[in-house]
């Protein structure tokens, strides 16, 4: 059935959230996996079977854009109908739309091979880490981004701060708007952090949009609208 935004992808109905984490067999792929997520009536998506159709065209982006702005390429992104509103996958569009930008911009990077591991890493962040560990995937995307781009490892030692560095500057910013989460609020001031951090330290100018407008506000119904800096009436009518 049609995705109902926010919703279950297999009935429409709205997500609940358990104190304690449950064994539950994905409505998909029929794997067991534990979950602290699941509809009204009960079924779960894993998240592999969530994220895989917007990670084909994450990557196909992200390896073809000549764009310098990580925010018009992760517009892209989630302007696709593979897209949910909510979801692990945005734990990879934000790395991706930035180490695309920063290429872009002059970054000196082997984009397939970083792309490619952006990808791994942000799939290993789980859905709900926001809420279940206090740490936003999205935040977290930038510092793996980085980490890509400058092939840190635990054994780096400035790109190993730096990285930390990003990440706890995403996590602060994205806080202060408090919650419900949007994936896509959350996505946004993430970008926007990573964009000058990186000019700040390395000297590599993306772009960013004059003035940043979220078209997808009518999608997420927990929106904070007027609340939300990236909120526009108009842009939703």
């Amino acid at each position: 059935m049609p995705e109902k935004n926010g919703a279950c992808l297999i009935c429409g109905e709205p997500i609940k959230y358990l104190a304690d984490a449950e064994k539950m067999t994905c409505s998909i792929c029929g794997k067991e996996f534990e979950s602290n997520a699941c509809c009204a009536k009960n079924h779960f998506v894993c998240d592999d079977c969530h994220t895989s159709p917007a990670i084909s065209v994450t990557k196909y982006i992200c390896s073809n854009t000549k764009s310098k702005n990580p925010i018009e390429i992760a517009k892209e992104i989630m302007k696709s109908p593979s897209v949910h509103t909510h979801g692990p996958e945005y734990h990879i569009i934000v790395g991706a739309s930035l180490l695309a930008a920063y290429k872009n911009a002059g970054g000196k990077v082997d984009i397939d091979s970083a792309l490619t591991a952006v990808i791994q890493r942000g799939k290993m962040v789980p859905g709900g880490f926001c809420g279940l560990a206090g740490a936003c995937g999205a935040g977290i995307s930038s510092g793996i981004f980085l980490s890509a781009a400058l092939k840190t490892n635990p054994l780096s030692e400035k790109n190993w701060a730096l990285g930390n560095l990003l990440t706890s500057e995403c996590l602060k910013n994205i806080s202060e708007y408090g919650g419900p989460r949007c994936c896509k609020r959350d996505s946004f001031t993430s970008i926007k952090t990573a964009v000058k951090f990186v000019e700040k330290h390395f000297g590599i100018k993306m772009e960013l949009p004059d003035e940043l407008i979220c078209e997808f506000s009518k999608q997420n119904h927990e929106c904070l609208k007027e609340k939300c800096p990236y909120y526009q009436i108009e842009a939703v009518q």
